[in-house]
């Protein structure tokens, strides 16, 4: 399976830090999501293809703020997006 579609964008999370936030559409509609506090757009997109089903293997996470999307990352649970209220206000394109 491919990728049809990927957006990266910037978010100034509730620390002041930035955040680079992928999603990644499949061609069957499934959505993907991936994070980079150290604002690496392939770290976020590689997360977001494997969260999506795109790529086999799960990418390796170096935590850089101990931020709890990382906590879950790293503990393989679900990210919480809603920890950051700057998430919801992302204008993904194109709508899934």
């Amino acid at each position: 399976m491919e990728s049809s579609y990927i957006h990266v964008h910037a978010l100034r999370g509730a620390s002041g830090a930035e955040i680079l936030v992928a999603r990644v559409l499949t061609p069957t509609g499934k959505t993907g999501l991936g994070f980079s506090f150290r604002l690496d757009a392939t770290e976020a997109r590689h997360m977001a293809e494997w969260a999506a089903g795109v790529r086999d293997e799960r990418p390796r996470y170096r935590p850089a703020l101990d931020h709890p999307w990382e906590t879950a990352w790293l503990s393989q649970r679900p990210v919480d997006w809603a920890l950051e209220p700057g998430f919801g206000r992302i204008d993904w394109l194109p709508a899934a």
